[in-house]
Parts: C-alpha cells; sequence; structure tokens
C-alpha cells in the first residue's frame, strides 16, 4: 500500500444466502481494515437482509489461473482410463445405471 491513506485495498466479498448453503462472491470494495470491509458489505449487499454470513478476502490474496494455460491446466481425461467405467460388468436386472 502506499503513502496516501485514501489509497484503501481492494476486498473481495462473498455472502452466504442461507446457512448451509456455499458462499457466492457478490462484488468488490475498498476498505482500511477486515472489520470496516465487513461492515461496508453488509451495507451494501445485504440491505434486504439476504446473507447470513459475509467473507472479506483481499484481492491480493486471490490467486488465478492464467487463461493462456488453459488447454495445459483443464485438458481432458482422455487418457486416465481409470476415471471412465468403461471397463465394469453392469450385473444384470440392475436399473438406472
Amino acid at each position: 500500500m502506499s503513502d496516501n491513506p485514501n489509497n484503501w485495498p481492494l476486498w473481495e466479498i462473498f455472502i452466504q444466502s442461507k446457512r448451509g448453503l456455499d458462499h457466492k462472491h457478490v462484488g468488490s470494495l475498498h476498505a482500511a481494515d477486515a472489520g470496516m470491509a465487513i461492515a461496508n458489505a453488509r451495507d451494501v449487499y445485504t440491505r434486504r437482509q439476504e446473507g447470513s454470513s459475509i467473507w472479506a478476502v483481499k484481492s491480493e490474496h486471490i490467486h488465478a489461473s492464467r487463461p493462456e494455460d488453459a488447454a495445459s491446466f483443464f485438458d481432458p481425461a482422455d487418457d486416465k482410463i481409470y476415471r471412465h467405467p468403461t471397463f465394469y460388468t453392469v450385473p444384470e436386472g440392475a436399473k438406472y445405471i
């Protein structure tokens, strides 16, 4: 962070709509610290009480794969025959398989 006190870090906000469900990314905001990020996220993203939990993660801590690496990173698993049930025999009388 630079010496400018108004240059707050960017936070990614995730909201859990109901207990037991996964958190979903809802947006980003700038805040001085985690407490402020959560308080601001509550005001901005849960105005109608649609959330049960808020996560705030500094954007600098999120790492992602690069689009140019997609071909090798997400290659199909055709060469991994153990992932395909082609060598199993289906028992007689088995339904819905």
